[in-house]
């Protein structure tokens, strides 16, 4: 199954016999704003305009528990995702597709999340909502869905934490997903100090994706995480900031055919311990 669907397919399939759950998660970074500048707010940009039968899932509240020593985005209690996600109509039998404003973050960690705990048939809309073309719906909530019968059940692979990171980046390709500038250390916006978990590769999820935010083919995909050190059996894992870009990142592998786990607790969860080590540089040593 692929992991991503264009938006011309998803046209046709809301149109079939077995349309598939549609799932708003339009979100931002919350960084420092310029006085007076309001923040993002995913559901007010879901009130003005999405796709028609869509239910808006918010990330910080219903696909991340609050943050603290864990990361910005600890995994959520898989409970109330479960009643998240039946709430807003998920099944097991029903496929679903999930999209944001277009950068694809916010998508693909409900993407992940949906597929580490059993979920069979997930896909983010490649290029999210900029690349529909059909009428928007302006009103909340969505037309009435019943409830889902979703029950998550976490599965054995695909979830690094902090100490299956540090192995993984000496064992197989741990790749960083974050900007360049931050993994060598040059800058950081965020989090208590700057650079990388040691081993780690630098491979920014930006370089993903073409001008119009759509991923690159699959072959090309391939070729650049080969390039990096990923393929012929090795182990792949990816962390980012707070497990959200990287979720992005897993999800490229994943159309390039390569599967991988996701350190969700991230460098927000890694560098807030004075006690684990810090790289700097290009280098990943």
């Amino acid at each position: 199954m692929n992991a991503i669907i264009s938006a011309s397919e998803l046209a046709s399939e809301l149109t079939g016999e077995n349309p598939p759950v549609l799932l708003d998660v339009r979100w931002q970074l919350s960084v420092a704003k310029a006085a007076g500048e309001p923040p993002f707010d995913g559901r007010a940009e879901y009130a003005a305009g999405h796709i028609p039968g869509a239910v808006f899932v918010d990330l910080d509240r219903e696909l991340a528990s609050a943050a603290g020593a864990r990361g910005r985005h600890p995994l959520p209690d898989v409970a109330e995702f479960g009643a998240a996600m039946r709430r807003a109509g998920v099944s097991a039998a029903a496929p679903v597709v999930v999209y944001d404003g277009g950068q694809g973050w916010a998508a693909a960690r409900a993407w992940w999340l949906l597929r580490w705990t059993g979920h069979p048939d997930v896909r983010v809309l490649d290029g999210g909502l900029p690349t529909w073309e059909g009428p928007l719906q302006s009103s909340v909530p969505g037309p009435a869905r019943a409830e889902g019968d979703f029950r998550p059940m976490p599965g054995p692979a695909g979830l690094l934490d902090a100490d299956a990171a540090a192995a993984l980046a000496r064992s197989g390709v741990l790749f960083d997903a974050r900007a360049g500038e931050r993994y060598r250390g040059e800058v950081e916006p965020i989090d208590r100090v700057g650079g990388h978990i040691p081993g780690a590769v630098s491979a920014p999820t930006n370089e993903n994706v073409g001008p119009d935010g759509r991923f690159l083919p699959p072959e090309e995909l391939g070729a650049r995480f080969k390039a990096l050190g990923a393929g012929d059996g090795s182990e792949v894992g990816v962390y980012c900031g707070s497990g959200v870009s990287g979720a992005h990142e897993v999800l490229a592998l994943a159309v390039a055919g390569i599967p991988a786990a996701l350190y969700v607790g991230s460098w927000s969860e890694w560098s807030s311990d004075p006690s684990r080590p810090v790289a700097v540089g290009p280098d990943p040593q």
